[in-house]
Parts: structure tokens; C-alpha cells; sequence
């Protein structure tokens, strides 16, 4: 014997909670269903985090500056030009890049 569930995948079925509430629209038109926004809305990442910070109360804290740090040193080039010259022996003949054929 065989179960609904079975056949048609899950036995519970979720309708979503919507309120129905009759508003008059102008005139004799009436509106049947209305989605209502939350009444207690969150704050987006940002605003939160502003909200919710530590604040600075002690006076040392308060008239504290940001840590001063040495310059870094300058990077590496990016390129490096190599001379001509050694250029030709530095390139493999097409012979060298070809795997050896094995006697079998």
C-alpha cells in the first residue's frame, strides 16, 4: 500500500500567511488581498554596525591619532629588459622541445 506522500513528494503543504483585509480603493472598488510590510523592519549591514559601534568616552581615547608607520620601500620592477645578445642561446631549437619516440 502506498501513501499519498509518497506519490506527490511531501505530505505538508506551507501557504503563506497573507492577510485579507477588504480596503475601499475610491469609489465602490475593494481591494481583497494585502501584503503588509513588517512592522519592525532591521537595519541594513552598514547602518547597524554605525549604530551599534563602541564609542569613544575616556579623553585619551578620544584625542588619540591613528599609528604612524615608515613608508614602505619601493617594489621591484614589474619588467626587466634582457640584452639580445644571450637572447639566441637561451631559446631551444624546435629538435630539443620534441619528446623522444620510444623503440617498442
Amino acid at each position: 500500500m502506498s501513501s499519498s506522500s509518497s506519490l506527490f513528494g511531501s505530505g505538508i503543504i506551507l501557504v503563506p500567511n497573507f492577510s485579507t483585509k477588504t480596503i475601499p480603493v475610491g469609489g465602490n472598488c475593494n481591494v481583497g488581498l494585502v501584503i503588509e510590510n513588517s512592522s519592525r523592519p532591521k537595519k541594513k549591514a552598514t547602518a547597524h554596525h554605525m549604530k551599534t559601534r563602541p564609542r569613544k568616552t575616556q579623553a585619551w581615547d578620544i584625542k588619540r591619532k591613528p599609528t604612524v608607520y615608515a613608508p614602505l620601500p619601493p617594489l621591484p620592477p614589474d619588467w626587466t629588459l634582457v640584452s639580445d645578445s644571450g637572447a639566441e642561446a637561451a631559446v631551444p631549437s624546435l629538435s630539443d622541445l620534441q619528446a623522444p619516440l620510444g623503440s617498442e
